[in-house]
């Protein structure tokens, strides 16, 4: 990435900028501010998240918004209500609280001598999220939004549940929020007082992980927030971005159909990432398309970003699998309109074994079964690749073993898709509660399994996520299991492979106790977007080389570690998947802040036994700075049985050597057909 040093303004850097909300609460903000504002009020850009502005994202931070101040923007980073130096306290995902305080730093934005009363936000994941969420209530100041990687659906496409099954990434986040909020705020900043702040952090954040678990339907709790209820509330420009290897891509299709005012979409091959900071790569000038896109909607100059088309993205080329790519070949498309009228489905029957090029369903009735082993899916990789690495999948032939497979026989011309492809399947299960794992894969001549994208289903969820219902064992039901959105090229020679389990762990947590599944082939199909060349492609405006402003001077003191290890212990049968994310240590060098942080997440199980599923994480959190040094360690246990979840928490603080705050939970959760 090119580090620009010199702009067309002079930046001025203001660390401590203390914002009032409605209830007296103040939080806290850093502000780049271009020199002359001071004279000539300038529209301004907000990025509202909770990732500790001062000693979290503070590399990342600078190189955004001084170079979008150095290009006429007053650029405001604020740490949500009790993260970072921020009073309050965090107490669970954009609540009714935290986009009110929103409502109160735009408002409080647009009245300020150097703005001109029109604003913007940015963000990724939970900036994202609230970017949407705070344009759905129709702030005045809030004229543009550019959402990274987020949801218009907090239930149905988020890191908790997928097709109503619970997701391994649940755990996960959780644990990741949990350490976050037992950090303390900056002494330097606050003064004495952060003591008390941080016991009010300790005490009152809470355990996340309890109510996320504790509404495993769609309903209110996961309403809120979900700009998917009133899309027609959403009248500012959203350009919406993420990666086909994050967990979000689904919605950037689905709110280019359905805001009604202007959306843009964009997908590159990236993780969860800023598109100028992409991996696996090619990166892009992606803070240049921000520019075009506030020039245009916060100056009103003509950049011709309603010129651009409605849906941008990568078409991923065949690449032999990999838990990591660095580049991902392939090019860019688009598509003037979403949905495409250019795209049409591909319908293949399923027969034994195979999938039937001709459209034409096998005459004979075959039912096949399938009872996976609960290792399969310790190649799944992670529901959304933070890293782009050692998180993607590895080759599908470890997973097939446990599954159903249907091949398709070599093709003869290369084949694209770009869009959601879905499996129509007639099954039956002899247990009430079951799910079933869909994966479609390009397998290579030399039979290397790349898995393209996947679907899951809670098959209680048949007719409702907000009501589900039992199953009724041996009856035979007729369900569509959507998978995950894509852009994918299958070269000629290869083959298209969709498998079929009836588990996926740890990547989302197995039905109750084991289930066979029944799939009657003769009136199931496999259904793929197509999409065909098209020369206009080659005509679409070129992106500019990734910049971003020079980020603070830190000297790294221990090195940074993500490992992912598969143990199988065969005298216990026992498979264990292991992530280990050390970040090393940092010392920040403008503040003599250093930093480190370290998790452990383990995921097992033994045999066939389903009780014995075990999500375990550990999170150790450290901070220092001369004689000030505090260090936060949080532990969380997930079992279950056929009835209950079973959850088990700890949470120590030390200041120095000194234990200062000590907490567990033990909470018992039913099982409300998961």
């Amino acid at each position: 990435m090119q580090i620009v040093s010199e702009y067309p303004h002079a930046v001025e850097r203001h660390d401590l900028v203390w914002i009032p909300m409605r209830d007296g609460v103040h939080l806290c903000a850093r502000l780049w501010l271009p020199s002359e504002a001071h004279g000539t009020p300038v529209p301004a850009i907000l990025e509202y998240i909770p990732y500790r502005l001062r000693d979290g994202t503070v590399l990342r931070d600078a190189m955004h918004h001084h170079y979008f101040a150095g290009h006429g923007y007053a650029s405001l980073r604020v740490d949500l209500r009790g993260s970072g130096e921020s009073e309050g306290v965090l107490r669970d995902e954009y609540l009714e609280q935290e986009l009110a305080d929103g409502e109160d730093i735009l408002a409080w934005m647009a009245d300020q001598p150097w703005c001109d009363g029109n604003v913007g936000m940015i963000g990724i994941s939970w900036g994202g999220f609230n970017g949407l969420q705070l344009a759905e209530r129709r702030p005045k100041p809030l004229k543009a939004v550019v959402s990274v990687c987020s949801t218009d659906d907090r239930y149905a496409d988020d890191v908790h549940y997928m097709g109503g099954c619970l997701l391994g990434d649940n755990l996960s986040w959780a644990s990741t929020m949990f350490a976050l909020n037992s950090l303390p705020p900056d002494p330097a900043v606050v003064g004495e007082r952060w003591r008390e702040m941080w016991r009010e952090r300790l005490e009152g954040c809470g355990l996340w992980l309890s109510t996320w678990l504790e509404h495993p339907h769609r309903d209110a709790y996961w309403q809120h927030g979900s700009i998917c209820e009133n899309f027609a509330g959403v009248q500012a420009p959203v350009l919406a971005v993420s990666g086909w290897a994050d967990g979000y891509s689904n919605a950037v299709p689905r709110l280019v159909e359905k805001l009604p005012g202007t959306c843009k979409g964009l997908i590159g091959p990236w993780s969860h990432k800023y598109p100028h900071l992409g991996q696996p790569g090619p990166a892009i000038g992606f803070l240049q398309e921000c520019l075009r896109w506030w020039n245009h909607w916060l100056k009103g100059e003509a950049c011709g970003v309603e010129r651009d088309p409605a849906l941008r993205v990568w078409m991923q080329d065949s690449m032999p699998p990999a838990a990591r790519f660095e580049q991902r070949p392939g090019r860019w498309v688009a598509e003037p309109t979403w949905p495409s009228a250019h795209i049409t489905p591909w319908r293949l029957p399923l027969a034994p074994g195979r999938l039937c090029l001709d459209d034409h369903s096998p005459s004979e009735q075959s039912a096949l079964t399938v009872q996976s082993p609960l290792s399969c899916g310790l190649y799944a990789g992670k529901w959304c690749s933070y890293a782009a690495g050692p998180d993607l999948p590895l080759d599908q032939r470890e997973e097939d073993g446990g599954s159903l497979v249907f091949d398709s026989p070599p093709l003869d011309e290369t084949l694209e898709i770009l869009g959601q492809p879905r499996v129509e399947l007639a099954l039956s299960a002899d247990r009430p509660v079951a799910q079933v794992a869909v994966r479609l894969c390009d397998v290579a001549p030399d039979g290397r399994s790349t898995r393209i994208t996947y679907g899951l289903f809670n098959l209680t969820h048949r007719d409702s996520h907000a009501a589900p219902s039992p199953l009724e064992p041996g009856q035979t039901y007729r369900v569509s299991v959507t998978m995950n959105d894509v852009a994918q090229a299958f070269p000629a020679g290869h083959r298209i492979r969709l498998s079929l389990s009836s588990s996926y762990w740890p990547l989302a947590w197995p039905a109750p106790e084991p289930v066979q599944l029944t799939i009657q082939v003769r009136n199931s199909a496999l259904v793929l977007p197509v999409r065909p060349l098209r020369p206009e492609d080659a005509e679409l405006r070129p992106f500019d080389e990734p910049q971003g402003a020079p980020p603070p001077i830190s000297t790294p003191l221990e090195p940074a570690t993500h490992r992912w290890d598969i143990r199988r212990e065969l005298e216990s049968d026992t498979a264990t998947l292991e992530v280990i994310d050390d970040s090393g240590s940092l010392q920040l060098d403008e503040t003599g802040m250093t930093t480190r942080t370290r998790a452990e997440e383990r995921y097992s199980s033994r045999g066939q036994d389903f009780e014995s599923i075990r999500g375990e994480t550990h999170w150790e959190c450290k901070r220092r700075r001369g004689d000030w040094q505090i260090r936060t360690v949080t532990r969380t246990v997930l079992t279950a049985n056929a009835r209950r979840f079973l959850l088990r928490a700890s949470l120590e603080a030390f200041e120095g050597e000194r234990q200062v705050y000590y907490r567990t939970w033990d909470c018992t959760i039913p099982r409300q057909l998961v």
